[in-house]
């Protein structure tokens, strides 16, 4: 069919696309190798239709798809097609809007003297008349004057340069007469086959990726689904998230699928599409208010990477759409803060995502298991100095260290407003050189040596400020102007984990102010951390169904039993160190409450056979209980220790509440005498360096 046919067919619709497929993809510089292969009359390969009267939804149809009227549906070809008919008629193509051209190659210009075509360059073509806009060539109203273009040139020479410059003007509008082959599939076809047809085709073209295929095969059975979900991210921008249409495809997967990997999502029906898809909806909407203030993420500037929350949305998609507790939420921001900080997503993309969302979708509190794998993935997830040395904008830890000092209450040095408010304009701050690149370069810094740049361009030489600030501050010398901040707001370097020691802020110090702040970063990351994990859950007034909902913590655990052993299934006294070193790690840290009774992952499973070995009294195993705290951590912290059994699920559970001790307490079991603390949701045993320390810190 010849361009000029296709181009009409297009305009009035015969020719339609669509909604399943993508937008227009092509850069500019295929639309320019393009029109170049066509002028040399290169073939540019088939397109591919598919005849039928019951087409799929359709992009901008105007009019009735389902008047059993015939439809020549382009399954392949629609980015050649597009292009041609931007450059040709200077128009968007009726099955598109504006918004749906990324690159708009309609300022590509042609040069009729050598047949070459480049986009517009003022400096290039603005003297030269030879340079020619392609639209213009087309339009039926062109103002190209051959014989102008001539006219300063010698008179034995004009004739045969018109000729040369016609015959190239020829050569391009005479591409609206070249025929492009077309393959038609048979209207038997149904939409399956056609969609399968359709990447089996593109698969050999501009390839679609495993998200924009996924997206086809949710189109194909829920035709609105491609403009619902811009419609969101659209929404979603305008509250700072500028979440990709492969992100949003990838979340959709998730939910409906629970797996990760989009091709998953391909066997799904429109039913359980759109149902996923309300879940969704839900939960970015929920997501979006709950990261500013509860993560510091105000964007997704903030982040090096989005694909971490996708693990935190299948865990959502569990839980009706919110964290049912803070231990939750601060475990789920732990895992969030961890992964974008080693960058557990940054390979092995597809592989572990899919290993995390299994665990997500398999675990009541998924949170432990994913920083264990982080753990196997790095090696350790706490930071150290050296993480530091040489990192500059772009790495994760600069992402982190913004997020840092957002939480650790760091403000403008300009105004004293909060980074985490929109006072400071705090979607538009700017990455400070502490120490001024002009500054540092004018004193003894190579902006030529790749080893000094890495330097001064470092993490550790980098504070947070608005925009004004940054050019108040301009190229002056830490040592003049950091007093004056600190004196203006005091506290507000040590915010942004400024070393405090002024002869560091001298150019010469620069080196020991890196290493220190460095080290005071690290410190700070590794505190905030580690308290995410220690915050301690409401637990009085709670009744045990709702204690058991909050999961362990730092002053909440829980024990299958005291003294019966499962796995052997006989009695087993060794096993009661376990209650015990629970209850001396209470009472040395902030108290807690202890159940027997439950299972680490939730399961009730009661105290029937503890009880069997009391002669099914419930007072003889409290008395137990009582007589063991006594032995073997001391009888004077017995009115620190309240023990009741109470049911539920119809089974007896042993409710153990511990207040704090004014004194250390230590556990001597078997002739072993250790200290327990609570750290996180373990019970942790000190050595005696360690053990002098903390009592020196707590009780002293």
């Amino acid at each position: 069919m010849k361009i000029s046919e296709l181009i009409y067919s297009i305009k009035i619709q015969d020719l339609v696309l669509p909604e399943f497929q993508r937008e227009y993809v092509w850069t500019r510089d295929q639309a320019k190798k393009l029109m170049s292969s066509l002028v040399k009359d290169y073939p540019v390969g088939s397109l591919l239709f598919w005849k039928t009267n019951n087409p799929p939804e359709l992009k901008n149809y105007r009019g009735n798809s389902a008047n059993n009227s015939v439809h020549q549906v382009i399954l392949d070809g629609q980015q050649r097609l597009t292009t041609l008919y931007l450059l040709i008629t200077g128009e968007i193509p009726p099955y598109y809007t504006i918004n749906d051209i990324s690159t708009d190659p309609r300022n590509l210009y042609y040069h009729l003297g050598t047949g070459d075509f480049q986009y517009y360059q003022a400096v290039l073509m603005q003297n030269d008349p030879l340079w020619v806009e392609v639209v213009n060539c087309f339009s039926s109203t062109s103002n190209i004057k051959i014989f102008n273009l001539v006219a300063n040139a010698p008179d034995e020479e004009k004739l045969d340069l018109a000729s040369a410059y016609l015959e190239r003007l020829t050569a391009l509008t005479n591409i609206r007469n070249k025929e492009l082959p077309d393959l038609q599939i048979p209207s038997a076809a149904s939409i399956e086959d056609a969609i399968d047809i359709f990447d089996l085709v593109n698969s050999q073209g501009t390839k679609l990726t495993d998200a924009e295929l996924a997206l086809t095969h949710v189109v194909g059975k829920w035709p609105q689904a491609r403009r619902v979900i811009k419609e969101k991210i659209e929404v979603l921008k305008k509250r700072e998230f500028d979440f990709s249409l492969s992100f949003m495809t990838r979340a959709l997967t998730t939910v409906v699928s629970h797996r990760a990997l989009y091709e998953t999502i391909h066997v799904e029906t429109k039913p359980k599409l759109m149902a996923g898809w309300d879940k969704l909806s839900n939960i970015l909407d929920y997501l979006v208010t709950l990261l500013p203030a509860s993560a510091y993420v105000n964007s997704t500037a903030d982040v090096s990477t989005t694909n971490v929350l996708i693990p935190i949305i299948a865990y959502l998609s569990q839980h009706n759409g919110k964290f049912p507790n803070e231990l939750n939420l601060n475990r789920a921001i732990h895992f969030m803060y961890s992964a974008l900080t080693w960058s557990r997503y940054s390979g092995q993309t597809d592989q572990r995502l899919e290993s995390d969302v299994s665990v997500v979708f398999k675990e009541n509190n998924p949170w432990d298991k994913l920083i264990d794998a982080l753990i196997d993935q790095r090696g350790r997830i706490k930071v150290t100095p050296n993480d530091l040395e040489g990192r500059t904008a772009g790495h994760p830890l600069y992402y982190m260290t913004y997020i840092l000092a957002k939480a650790n209450g760091a403000i403008d040095w300009f105004n004293g407003a909060p980074l985490n408010s929109k006072q400071t304009g705090a979607y538009n701050i700017h990455s400070h050189h502490i120490f001024p690149t002009s500054y540092l370069y004018a004193h003894g810094y190579d902006a030529d040596n790749h080893l000094h740049r890495k330097i001064v361009n470092e993490i550790a030489n980098r504070a947070y400020l608005t925009a004004d600030t940054n050019l108040a501050i301009s190229n002056m010398a830490p040592e003049e102007y950091l007093p004056e901040i600190e004196t203006k707001y005091p506290g507000a370097l040590a915010k942004q984990f400024i070393p405090m020691q002024p002869e560091l802020w001298k150019v010469e110090r620069f080196p020991e102010f890196l290493e220190a702040r460095r080290l005071l970063i690290a410190t700070k990351y590794n505190d905030y951390l580690q308290s995410l994990m220690s915050k301690s859950v409401k637990v009085k007034g709670k009744s045990i169904s709702e204690i058991i909902e909050l999961g362990e913590s730092n002053n909440l655990e829980f024990k299958s039993t005291l003294q019966w052993d499962i796995v052997q299934n006989r009695k087993n006294k060794s096993l009661r160190k376990s209650v015990l070193k629970t209850i001396a790690a209470f009472l040395n840290s902030e108290g807690g409450t202890l159940l027997i009774g439950v299972e680490d992952n939730l399961h009730v499973c009661g105290i029937e056979n503890d009880l069997i070995l009391m002669e099914n009294s419930p007072d003889k195993f409290m008395n137990l209980l009582a007589t063991l705290i006594s032995d073997y951590i001391g009888v004077e912290y017995a009115d620190l220790v309240k023990i009741d059994i109470e049911q539920v699920q119809e089974k007896d559970i042993c409710r153990i509440e511990v207040d704090r001790s004014l004194i250390p307490a230590y556990l001597t079991f078997e002739g072993q005498k250790e200290f327990f603390i609570r750290m996180a949701n373990t019970s942790r045993s000190l050595d005696l360096e360690e053990t002098v320390k903390y009592i020196n810190a707590h009780w002293a």
